[in-house]
Order: structure tokens, then sequence, then C-alpha cells
């Protein structure tokens, strides 16, 4: 994957926004840099810093992963009726 200005520049502002919201050391040099930053993005409570890694994403075709369900999705996800009871 070829690393244009936009690609860069996208990363060292979510670089700098990670820094300061958990501390996360990521260097733009590491081989894992563009994972490790989405990755950090899922645990971000903040709004703009998961759409920057949304932006990311889009600009290096690097997919995230879905975001974990909380526990009243979960709750609602497998307490729901999925068929016939059989008795």
């Amino acid at each position: 994957m070829e690393l244009n200005k936009a690609v860069i520049d996208c990363m060292q502002t979510l670089r700098r926004r990670l820094r300061d919201e958990l501390a996360a050391n990521i260097r733009l040099s590491q081989p894992d840099a563009i994972n490790a930053m989405l990755l950090a993005c899922l645990e971000s409570s903040v709004e703009a810093t998961r759409e920057l890694g949304s932006e990311l994403s889009e600009l290096t075709g690097i997919q995230l992963p879905p975001p974990p369900l909380s526990e009243a999705q979960l709750i609602a996800k497998y307490s729901r009726y999925s068929g016939p009871l059989r008795g």
C-alpha cells in the first residue's frame, strides 16, 4: 500500500488524538501502525476519534472490525424468540 499525503496527514492527526486520549504510543514507522491506530479507535469513547479511524480506514482500504456489542445489545440479541418451541 502506498502512503500518500492524505493518509499521512490523517495518521498524524489520529496519532496525536490517541496519545492524548488513550496514552497510546504508536509510531508512524511501525509496520502495523495503521492496524494499531484502527484498533485504538475502537476503544475510544470520543466520536471524532472514531470518525478519524473510519476516514483512515477508507483512505487505506483496511476495514475496521465491527464494534463490540454493548451489554444491552447482547441481551436483546440473545433473548429474542428464534423459532417454534418443541416439547
